[in-house]
């Protein structure tokens, strides 16, 4: 016996609630067991055996497309009812499957669809599904079956824990080899906006992350540290053509600190280029070198400077008067020279040791520089042996001559003060000393004609030999007649 012929409304609706269907599958939406009868039974995708539970049928048809990202567009091509009684209608439709992914095989699944519905009460239910590939609709190549894709996806699972794990070890070893040590390690965008910079900056700056990431780098440096940063953006501008790989520039730089220190950087960065060349930001590593700069510093002043007063030493001297001698040549001012010896040094050294001594130098050291101007040199030559350089004096020599011969009667006045030294005691108050300590003065003037610092300095040694010779306390000129 034929079925009656469905009312148009029915048919209406049953298309309806397959359409719904399609879609809560395409959306993995678990509502659509609502629409599922108790005694649902349904084929699994690969369409190998039976399931009788709609929640076994939904979990199986979820591990379908488990490894597939976003929503499945299912694009229905055809729709068939059939009226198998009055209460029971079996719905059946061809679709493509568009999978979001980049493999273009697996890109759409063709296959049908067949749902038996069943009125219960006021509502209609799925009473039977099941999903088929029909092949004779579709060339071969153009069907990956459901289940080879849900094979697929096992091993992209697999695929995805062995990369994630990898990742996690990746990420370990990032933080212990960037988070762990005492260098900073740091990133800029190509605006110079640092993106990024490890904790040792705090501990070292004083700031933390938060305060430092979207500052520009130049907030990180003194005045004089910009400028240095500046010169190496320059440099990283215009280096190399797009696609030369450039290694990292290295550069030392002063940082400011929270507390207002500052600290120097050795800084290594090297610039992040795009395919066509262009800068796109930077990257690099910042060590602190401090206490290697200070160490150098000193170096560098133990090499022209004596280490007991901190004035010019011979070399530095020496490098000074041969300044003066060219500036001389270009301005057609004279200068002078003046060879100084303590006298009655010794005389402390063996009463009260070197101690004194020391302090005595140190004083005197201090008093000859009040005597002259900021731009004169006054050096140790060793032993109580001092040498002042005069500088742009009078261009005539008569002037000049005279002006030296005040700074020379100064420095007298000033030597022959008495000096009062505290020597320090084991495990007591200092020891104060009281002594009274002159000086045996040599000069040389010179002019743009005299252009050997040594033989300037010979000369002025031999005047000062004449001082002492004639008393001491005194004054002399080379070549110059004899005064007090």
């Amino acid at each position: 016996m034929t079925a009656p012929a469905a009312p148009p409304e029915r048919r209406d609706r049953i298309r309806a609630l397959f359409e719904e269907y399609i879609a809560m599958y395409a959306s993995r939406d678990d509502r659509l067991t609502e629409r599922f009868s108790e005694d649902f039974t349904g084929f699994t995708g690969g369409g190998d055996f039976l399931v009788k539970d709609r929640a076994e049928w939904v979990r199986i048809t979820r591990q379908d497309f488990a490894q597939v990202p976003g929503r499945i567009r299912i694009e229905m091509l055809d729709l068939s009812t059939q009226d198998l009684s009055e209460t029971v209608v079996m719905a059946s439709a061809c679709f493509h499957i568009h999978l979001p992914v980049t493999d273009h095989i697996l890109s759409r699944e063709v296959a049908r669809l067949t749902l038996v519905f069943r009125e219960e009460g006021a509502h209609w239910k799925i009473v039977h599904s099941g999903i088929s590939i029909p092949y004779p609709l579709v060339r071969d190549g153009e069907v990956y079956p459901i289940k080879g894709l849900e094979e697929r996806n096992r091993a992209l699972e697999a695929l995805v824990e062995e990369r994630t794990h990898a990742l996690h070890e990746s990420q370990a070893l990032y933080r212990q080899l960037t988070e762990d040590t005492m260098d900073v390690h740091w990133k800029a965008d190509r605006d110079l906006r640092i993106t990024y910079i490890s904790p040792a900056d705090e501990r070292l700056r004083g700031y933390t992350a938060n305060e430092v990431v979207g500052c520009h780098v130049y907030e990180m440096f003194t005045e004089e540290g910009v400028a240095t940063v500046k010169q190496v953006i320059r440099r990283s501008m215009a280096a190399g053509p797009p696609g030369v790989p450039l290694g990292f520039q290295t550069f030392e730089v002063p940082h400011r600190c929270r507390d207002g220190r500052v600290l120097w950087g050795e800084v290594m960065s090297k610039p992040d280029r795009d395919a066509q060349g262009r800068i796109v930001g930077y990257h690099g590593i910042t060590r602190e070198i401090t206490a290697r700069k200070l160490l150098e510093d000193r170096v560098r002043e133990l090499a022209f400077h004596d280490a007991l007063t901190g004035l010019p030493n011979r070399r530095l001297l020496l490098d000074r008067l041969a300044q003066a001698l060219a500036a001389g040549k270009r301005s057609g001012l004279n200068g002078a020279l003046m060879f100084l010896d303590l006298d009655q040094f010794k005389a402390l050294n063996d009463a009260h040791g070197h101690e004194a001594g020391d302090l005595l130098l140190i004083e005197a050291a201090a008093r000859l520089k009040a005597c002259v101007r900021e731009m004169d040199t006054v050096a140790r030559f060793g032993g109580d042996e001092f040498v002042i350089l005069l500088g742009n004096l009078d261009a005539n020599r008569a002037e000049s001559t005279a002006q030296a011969a005040r700074v020379a009667a100064t420095i007298l006045a000033a030597l022959g003060e008495p000096y009062r030294l505290a020597i320090p005691r084991d495990g007591g108050l200092d020891a104060w000393v009281e002594h009274r300590c002159t000086a045996s003065i040599g000069i040389v003037g010179f002019a743009q004609h005299d252009t050997n610092p040594h033989d300037i300095l010979k000369w002025a040694d031999a005047a000062m030999y004449r001082a002492k010779g004639s008393g001491r306390e005194a004054i002399r000129f080379h070549e110059e007649p004899d005064r007090a």
